[in-house]
């Protein structure tokens, strides 16, 4: 990320953030979450990690570079474990009813002019009418996401969220997004900060700004932060979704830490999110990059079923995914010059990536079936 900040939103140059308070929120929220979903109380051991529901499997990380700690770890889930039998159609019809309900209010309000859209595009009348019932029974049945530290989630006021990248497409962002509106006590949104190559399309381009997303420039990133806004973003970009599946849940380097500049010029806290289940959905064991080229694409990915099989190659495997908010690492103690030290800025962005990099081996090592989990 440059040291000034850009003048222009929408032409500014794509900072490296990429590679290249009456009512009880708590309430509403146990109402949200009937049907499974719950927060686990933080127990001790890791810092940033609980334990994981069972006994840590024999394992060998993927990373000869990063070793698993060798210490005692809390029990963070407590009574029967929450069952995700594959392809479940317990409540699938309940949600797709839900799905209509919610896109005929969504008519009706929006033909009477009561919605607004921010500076950005963002429509949240769009996004909790439409888009999350759209999206919600591959997030509960396909994926069976289990979401773990929601309380290191800030209730009010802007945090940089910072996560693993992988998949072949960004399905994480979306899956991060609907954990944290679905799981949070006053059902927040997160926006997304996306490399340019999602706003080349014109469809693409414009729901992904109705959703919530937007350009990761400076301006863009510090102003949403500003705004108290829980902001996203996957630093490690293309070199995350487009790695090799041998390569799994080791992360790539983390750009030149442009994020960690925007947190310490705005004061927003840092917290690590890892993803443990994306990276089993699209196992990518080869790039045809002279078909990337041709299409202009960054990678095109080979798969044990793609394009072998067409269209029908192209659906993501049913993976168990589990997401975790680790806690918060501050960055407002840092005088605003801080973000143009170099040593500050590489200091820190190592930190956040061995924070993200440690958990996943931890969670990997509690991990049960990839896919029957």
């Amino acid at each position: 990320m440059a040291g000034r900040r850009a003048h222009d939103p929408r032409t500014a140059k794509v900072i490296q953030l990429y590679s290249t308070p009456g009512s009880d929120p708590v309430a509403e929220a146990a109402a949200r979450r009937q049907s499974g979903k719950r927060r686990h109380p933080s127990q001790a051991g890791h810092p940033n990690t609980d334990g994981f529901g069972r006994q840590p499997a024999e394992v060998t990380p993927i990373s000869d570079e990063v070793q698993l700690p060798d210490e005692a770890l809390g029990v963070e889930h407590v009574g029967p474990a929450k069952p995700s039998p594959l392809l479940s159609l317990d409540g699938v019809r309940t949600q797709i009813a839900d799905a209509l309900t919610g896109t005929a209010s969504y008519l009706r309000e929006r033909l009477a002019g009561e919605y607004d859209v921010d500076d950005f595009g963002f429509d949240p009348h769009f996004t909790d009418s439409v888009w999350f019932p759209a999206i919600r029974p591959v997030y509960d049945k396909w994926f069976r996401v289990e979401v773990t530290g929601v309380e290191n989630l800030p209730v009010e006021g802007g945090a940089l969220l910072v996560a693993n990248h992988a998949g072949a497409i960004p399905i994480d962002a979306i899956m991060t997004s609907m954990a944290v509106h679905d799981n949070h006590p006053t059902g927040r949104h997160l926006r997304i900060l996306a490399a340019d190559m999602a706003f080349d399309s014109p469809v693409v381009g414009e729901l992904a700004r109705r959703i919530g997303a937007t350009l990761a420039c400076n301006s863009d990133a510090e102003h949403l932060l500003r705004a108290g806004e829980l902001t996203a973003v996957w630093p490690e970009g293309y070199k995350g979704i487009g790695k090799m599946y041998k390569d799994r849940y080791k992360l790539q380097r983390f750009g030149r830490g442009g994020f960690v500049t925007t947190a310490i010029r705005t004061g927003a806290p840092i917290i690590p999110v890892s993803i443990v289940g994306s990276e089993e959905i699209y196992p990518m064991i080869g790039d045809l990059k002279p078909v990337a080229k041709l299409l202009g694409l960054p990678y095109f990915p080979v798969t044990p079923l793609f394009p072998w099989l067409g269209p029908l190659g192209a659906i993501p495997l049913p993976s168990k995914w589990h997401i975790h908010f680790g806690k918060p690492i501050a960055t407002d103690g840092y005088e605003e010059s801080a973000a143009d030290d170099p040593l500050v800025v590489f200091d820190l962005t190592d930190h956040v990536r061995e924070e993200i990099q440690q958990t996943l081996f931890r969670m990997l090592s509690r991990r049960g079936s990839v896919y029957l989990g």
